[in-house]
């Protein structure tokens, strides 16, 4: 069956903090999951109701996305959703659903019971029955228990033929403000039919509702390696995992030559299959020519955390004669946890020697290896 989207993404979502339709879960924005799954469904055009001013961050989130426009909303729920009905350009009759952007987890299966649902009603809405005992309270005191039998939860999309919905929102009263669109057909007489909905078609409502729905997300646990390694040179001090210790000698290198922070970067981008270092900094550019090398593994944590991502633990090993590496251990750490904001035991640095042997034993340079796991959706 041919139909279109409308998706409702004009609230402010200030009790979860504001802007929900724009945060980032699973690595991308609340948004951008409902109109992907719209489009992969077949939707014909999917009409995207905004808060007005933000058509930018609306072209953020949906970079790449295909058969989707926006258009600014209203006051109220409404409000926008009259906006999205009188953007579509389709069939009077053609399908329409209306989904709210903040049920990211919406599946095709969904999207197929309530089209199938609709040859023979007027509307469909996905529903889950009641589950927990229900109770009426006064100031706190229960008054009474509600019997659960027959009560569902109502969920969206919420399909409708788009002349119906209309001609239904034409004579709903004015002032009053529908808890969905189901309740404008049926206060027009209509016949709205339930079909089977979706635990994971959560409504992200309050901020420990995005806890929960992250939590919900498949997960992958991956691990990189990284080596590096810098000959010694004239200097006064040498900078190993971010802490800058004085020294005979320096490392040389195009940017700082941290070994332990260059070992570490290349660890994490390993573990996202991102290149390694020399792809995102080329050591042929000026612009990092001396640079600090944090900035390099600030970079690598940030691509990690666009994915969805979180480090979990890291592991870095100097291997070198000179300089004495234990006094530094702990600053190490803290630092290294610092730049990756995680605990600081999930960070281990260690050192090593190889016994005078190879051009680490005999001076020439230190080298550094290092592990990182990370967690990312699946």
């Amino acid at each position: 069956m041919d139909f279109a989207s409308i998706v409702v993404a004009a609230g402010t979502g200030s009790r979860a903090g504001g802007g929900k339709q724009w945060r980032a879960l699973g690595g991308k924005p609340v948004l951008r999951w409902s109109v992907e799954a719209l489009v992969a469904a077949g939707s014909q055009e999917v009409i995207v109701v905004i808060p007005a001013g933000t058509e930018s961050e609306a072209a953020d989130a949906l970079s790449g996305v295909t058969g989707w426009r926006t258009v600014p909303g209203g006051v109220e729920r409404a409000d926008s959703v009259r906006l999205g009905l009188s953007a579509l350009s389709g069939p009077e009759d053609r399908a329409v659903l209306i989904h709210d952007a903040a049920r990211p987890f919406l599946k095709g299966p969904v999207i197929e019971r309530l089209l199938a649902a609709l040859t023979h009603a007027e509307g469909a809405i996905p529903a889950l029955p009641v589950a927990d005992t229900l109770k009426r309270a006064n100031e706190g005191i229960i008054a009474a228990t509600v019997d659960r039998a027959g009560l569902f939860r109502a969920q969206t999309p919420q399909a409708f033929r788009t002349d119906r919905l209309i001609a239904a929102y034409a004579v709903w009263p004015q002032g009053q403000a529908p808890t969905d669109d189901a309740a404008v057909i049926e206060a027009d007489g209509g016949t709205v039919v339930l079909v089977e909905g979706d635990p994971a078609l959560m409504k992200l409502t309050y901020p420990e509702d995005f806890a929960m729905a992250e939590a919900s997300l498949p997960r992958q646990t991956r691990v990189g390696s990284g080596f590096d390694a810098h000959r010694w040179g004239p200097g006064g001090a040498v900078w190993l995992c971010g802490v800058e210790i004085p020294h005979d000698q320096t490392l040389i290198g195009h940017s700082d030559a941290d070994a332990g922070l260059h070992a570490l970067t290349d660890a994490i981008l390993g573990a996202l299959g991102d290149g390694d270092i020399g792809d995102h900094f080329p050591p042929t550019d000026p612009k990092w020519k001396g640079a600090a090398s944090d900035l390099f593994l600030i970079h690598a944590v940030e691509r990690v955390a666009a994915r969805g991502g979180r480090i979990v633990n890291v592991d870095v090993t100097l291997i070198c004669e000179r300089p004495r590496v234990k006094p530094h251990r702990q600053a190490m750490r803290e630092r290294l946890a610092a730049i990756l904001s995680i605990p600081l035991d999930a960070v281990s640095v260690k050192a090593t020697t190889t016994e005078a042997m190879g051009f680490t034993g005999r001076g020439e340079g230190l080298a550094a290896q290092a592990i990182a796991t990370i967690d990312l959706p699946a």
